[in-house]
């Protein structure tokens, strides 16, 4: 019932840049966290990067000073910032939140990010 949209992807270079946007298209309520996911070819789904709703940052090590989390003026958005973007973060990347009552996760379609020549 709660749907998420993620929009950005693309085809970028290495060491280009890329900002994936997400919003609900709906409010909300109790939201703990957000964040990107996201799945590389032939791997698991991974987590990116989260943001609480205290405003609190959490990364993977293989995004940390690169990739940036940031909330939108908008309630129930979320960015991710992607700079000096390599060839192994090519993956489908997906929004996500999390309630605080209930734990319950909710996800976005997927946006597909492709870092190649």
């Amino acid at each position: 019932q709660v749907q998420l949209v993620e929009s950005g992807g693309g085809l970028v270079q290495p060491g280009g840049s890329l900002r994936l946007s997400c919003a609900a298209s709906r409010s909300i309520f109790h939201i703990y966290s957000m964040g990107w996911y996201r799945q590389l070819p032939g791997k698991q789904r991974e987590l990116v990067a989260i943001i609480t709703n205290s405003g609190a940052t959490n990364y993977a090590d293989a995004v940390k000073g690169r990739f940036s989390i940031s909330r939108g003026n908008v309630k129930n958005t979320v960015y991710l910032q992607m700079n000096s973007l390599k060839a192994e973060d090519t993956a489908v990347y997906y929004c996500n939140a999390r309630i605080s009552t209930t734990w319950e996760d909710y996800w976005g379609q997927g946006t597909q990010v492709t870092v190649s020549e």
